[in-house]
């Protein structure tokens, strides 16, 4: 286990252990009309035919997507599978091994890179782009910027990676503006600590490459002149994930290097915190909070460099492990990127349910991760031990906050539905795409392949099978069949693969136009498991509406038992939405293959349905 998953571990145990508080703030209004859908794409691998797939494989052995793989054609198909924005993952300049010298960019060491084609988080020019995407290196801002141009004329807005907590530990600006200064340039290393080091330093102790373990050697074993167990760092850094040891261990994030942020290593904080009526103030009042005030120079480092890529055309950022940086440095950020731009879309990876609040009010995200609440909830449930009646709880738990969390089924740190290792099958995910997509105001997120079933088979190298490798170069292959020798038009999916990209298709769009959707909600679950014959914890229904669209939502997680019921909606229902003792059509919003009709009687309704394995219906009263 890394640190990563042992802190999303530790986290999840807590949740399980601590009692469901009620919500202390009021329930956000969303600013927006209707819902946003990410998609996330991981950029290198998009455009890559190559089905060559050798374990450590090299760039001329398994290939490589490109920038220009984005085609107008591509981009269009993406937007019309209902997304609005799409999240290019692995953009900025990282470590990779591969010779770029005659572009003037230095070799990277395999002692401190994972994998062949390198991590996108641990980043090694923040001004730059990975010289990888690019058909001509010594273009490759060039090409990314046309990228960002064709995107929006598709009609879609663009979000890239911002990783403040750490960088590559070789990192090494090539093209900073004028004025821009590099990480550590001006550091003083002979202290563990000061305020305006961008580092920590272990004085007097030279850095040394882990102790590879579990057969592991970088790699993969295969020669390369640099990897000889050597990495010259003297003095030593921190580790990113926190280790002060100058051999850090193999599971720590031993290929990057931790930003300080004016926390010194007792974990007192050189400057000053957010009063506590900030919570309610606006992203402006931040703003003004912070401009005169002496702040440690990593904060300003951060906020140039996300002025620079805002003013580079692209319309938001999704940062990386937030949690580990100060809340007080993100509302000085976050305010910074909203008076440019106050419509950025500011998305954070945070797993603390306990500081959700915090980095929502205090530190101005727009959205979060929802993983240690519903995704977790829901995988459960897909994987056939957990109950349907979990979710309400968790709603009812984030009402104050639920427009924020933003949902998703796969990213690249999940494992793929498909995978054995988690549901076996991707149409066990129907039922829970539904769900994550129209149970809440947040924005959706679905990652590339998600929905064609990609099961992240593939032995990469460093990454292992389950989830789609971010480490090295490889192949996609159900999304390669879609992407038909680059013809995006799914001409080599199976049936059943097509079925399922419909079905994606069918749903995104739906939720995307509909005015409901940014509305109310009501469970009527537990009403059901009440008072409906066969109803059970393998059914999940909630009702959704505005004043002018009104919808009731039923889905079947089981994927072999087929449920026949008259599925009620409660007086209290009946009587938000103005309903008087009658008969009223429905119409089935996903398929239309069903009409049935809500019949109110004694001011309570009731609809006649028939439910198959992993069948979902969305309903809309007229």
């Amino acid at each position: 286990m890394n640190a990563k998953q042992t802190l999303i571990f530790l986290t999840i145990l807590t949740i399980l252990s601590a009692c469901k508080e009620e919500p202390s703030q009021k329930p956000t209004v969303p600013t927006m009309k209707k819902k946003e859908v990410v998609y996330q794409v991981f950029t290198r691998l998009f455009g890559n035919t190559n089905t060559n797939n050798k374990p450590w494989g090299t760039i001329e052995e398994n290939g490589v997507g490109k920038f220009a793989d984005f085609t107008t054609e591509a981009l269009t198909e993406i937007k019309d599978l209902g997304i609005t924005h799409i999240w290019y993952t692995g953009v900025p300049h990282h470590a990779v091994i591969r010779d770029y010298t005659a572009y003037g960019i230095s070799n990277d060491d395999p002692d401190v890179v994972k994998g062949r084609a390198g991590s996108p988080y641990a980043v090694k020019d923040y001004y730059n782009v990975n010289p990888d995407l690019a058909i001509d290196p010594s273009k490759r801002l060039e090409e990314f910027k046309a990228l960002v141009q064709r995107t929006h004329n598709a009609g879609m807005k663009v979000i890239i990676d911002i990783v403040p907590n750490h960088v590559a530990r070789n990192y090494e600006g090539l093209t900073n503006p004028e004025g821009v200064e590099d990480f550590g340039a001006s550091d003083d290393t002979s202290k563990a600590y000061d305020k305006n080091n961008n580092f920590y330093y272990i004085p007097g102790e030279a850095f040394q490459v882990p102790e590879w373990q579990d057969g592991y050697l970088p790699l993969g074993g295969n020669a390369h002149r640099l990897a000889d167990a050597k990495f010259e760092e003297v003095p030593a850094k921190w580790t990113g994930n926190g280790s002060r040891l100058a051999r850090p261990h193999f599971n720590d994030w031993y290929e990057t290097v931790k930003i300080n942020y004016g926390v010194r290593p007792d974990g007192t904080k050189d400057f000053e915190e957010l009063p506590e009526e900030y919570r309610q103030k606006d992203y402006k009042e931040h703003y003004e909070f912070w401009k005169d005030k002496a702040l440690p120079d990593s904060w300003y480092k951060f906020k140039d460099i996300t002025q620079y890529w805002l003013d580079f055309g692209v319309d938001g950022f999704r940062f990386d492990m937030a949690e580990m940086v100060p809340v007080e440095f993100w509302s000085y950020l976050n305010s910074n990127i909203k008076m440019k731009n106050p419509d950025a879309f500011l998305l954070a990876e945070v797993y603390n349910p306990q500081l959700y609040r915090d980095y929502i009010h205090k530190g101005k995200m727009d959205y979060l991760y929802d993983k240690v609440e519903l995704y977790d909830s829901i995988k459960h449930i897909m994987k056939g031990y957990g109950w349907t009646d979990h979710i309400p709880v968790v709603q009812k738990g984030m009402a104050d906050i639920e427009h924020h969390m933003l949902h998703f089924l796969e990213n690249h740190d999940e494992q793929r539905i498909a995978s054995p290792e988690f549901a076996g099958n991707a149409q066990l995910g129907k039922p829970a795409m539904v769900v994550s997509a129209t149970i809440s105001t947040s924005p959706t997120m679905i990652y590339f392949g998600q929905e064609v079933g990609e099961p992240g088979a593939e032995d990469a190298g460093f990454g292992k099978p389950s989830r789609t490798s971010i480490f090295d170069y490889i192949g996609v292959p159900h999304h390669q069949r879609w992407v038909n020798d680059k013809k995006f038009d799914g001409g080599q999916l199976s049936e059943e693969e097509k079925d399922l990209r419909d079905f994606y298709k069918r749903l995104l769009n739906f939720t995307i136009n509909s005015e409901a959707l940014m509305g109310a909600y009501q469970e009527i679950h537990f009403y059901n498991k009440d008072h409906t014959e066969g109803y059970d914890h393998r059914v999940l229904s909630y009702v959704r509406w505005t004043e002018n669209e009104k919808l009731i939502v039923l889905s079947n997680f089981d994927a072999e038992k087929s449920y026949s019921l008259d599925l009620k909606v409660p007086e209290d229902v009946i009587a938000k939405w103005k309903l008087t003792d009658g008969t009223y059509p429905l119409t089935e919003m996903l398929y239309q293959q069903t009409q049935p009709q809500l019949e109110v009687k004694n001011g309570q309704g009731q609809v006649q349905v028939q439910l198959e394995p992993l069948e979902s219906f969305i309903f809309q009263l007229p």
